[in-house]
């Protein structure tokens, strides 16, 4: 039996135990940034280079505009006095029975853009809006 790659096209999206299907998810990513130090009487005449803080990218989710579905929009209008409501969003990338394979676990996120979709009256194409969301940590559970 030869292994392959897993495709990308099949993946499920759960929020607040809410499934909502989108056609993209992009920006699964995580960082460490780098912090160069050099001491004074250090013989090198380099920097050292340490681990510093943990930075995580905003994750963008992309989806059919349907009528009468507001959700994105109504999360994103729960602002209120510098709070807003957070939530765990996990993200699973599934195999051909429909289990999720690799699972990425998104913690305290919230929507920083809503994007409508571009209009154009001679398009052949389905209205996508966009979610742009800012979370505060990012888990990969690979098996």
């Amino acid at each position: 039996m030869a292994n392959y790659p897993l495709p990308k096209f099949h993946f499920l999206v759960e929020w607040g135990g809410t499934r909502i299907g989108f056609t993209e998810v992009s920006g699964l990513s995580l960082e460490t940034e780098v912090i160069e130090y050099r001491e004074g009487s250090s013989p090198e005449y380099s920097k050292i280079k340490m681990p510093g803080l943990q930075k995580f990218g905003n994750i963008t989710l992309k989806r059919g505009v349907f009528a009468s579905d507001n959700e994105y929009y109504d999360w994103f209008n729960t602002v209120k006095l510098n709070t807003i409501q957070r939530r765990d969003i996990t993200i699973s990338l599934l195999n051909e029975n429909h289990e999720p394979v690799v699972v990425w676990k998104v913690k305290s996120a919230w929507p920083v853009k809503v994007q409508s979709p571009d209009l154009k009256s001679d398009a052949n194409e389905s209205a996508i809006e966009t979610l742009e969301i800012a979370h505060e940590g990012l888990v990969i559970d690979n098996g």
